[in-house]
């Protein structure tokens, strides 16, 4: 589609038959300064969709961030178990920081998302006992499968140890 052959009411129902389409038509048109033809409802959408999208980002990360820290104090069974742990806590931890550098203003967003990430965390702690290789341990912590009434309430690390705890380290380093 050339870009002076669609009306504006074509160019917004592109959005939802080609995406892809869409995109190219407005920043023909965002680059030509044809400003009056710009679907604008949609793109201010989708501005504001990719803003919550790095933030939802840093939130899952947090999450997975809890998660294993919280597993990794409540259910270690032995020295080899929290291996998988640890990496993906540090994993997320570099992603956190990757998106910080990107964006830093979301550093001073995300502390406001803690709540979020713990009841995301909760969630994966439930269906981790679930899983039919983690029914002793299910047997043993809880005797049923745990809810999230399970878990605690309100997340029981601060953002700081979200971005720097390291139980695991236990001063040896």
């Amino acid at each position: 589609m050339d870009i002076q052959t669609l009306t504006k009411e074509e160019l917004k129902s592109l959005y939802d038959k080609d995406f892809y389409q869409w995109i190219l038509e407005n920043l023909g048109l965002l680059k030509a300064k044809e400003y009056t033809f710009v679907d604008w409802e949609h793109l201010l959408e989708e501005i504001e969709d990719m803003a919550n999208r790095y933030l939802d980002a840093v939130t899952s990360h947090m999450g997975i961030i809890l998660e294993h820290l919280y597993k990794w104090e409540y259910f270690k069974e032995d020295e080899t178990m929290d291996n998988g742990w640890v990496k993906s806590i540090l994993n997320s931890r570099d992603s956190i920081f990757d998106i910080f550098e990107k964006s830093p203003s979301l550093k001073h967003k995300a502390p406001n998302y803690v709540k979020t990430a713990w009841e995301y965390a909760a969630r994966r702690l439930v269906s981790f006992f679930e899983y039919p290789e983690n029914i002793r341990l299910t047997k043993k912590y809880f005797g049923k499968i745990p809810t999230k009434d399970d878990f605690p309430q309100i997340c029981p690390y601060a953002f700081e140890q979200i971005l720097a705890y390291k139980p695991w380290l236990n001063n040896e380093v």
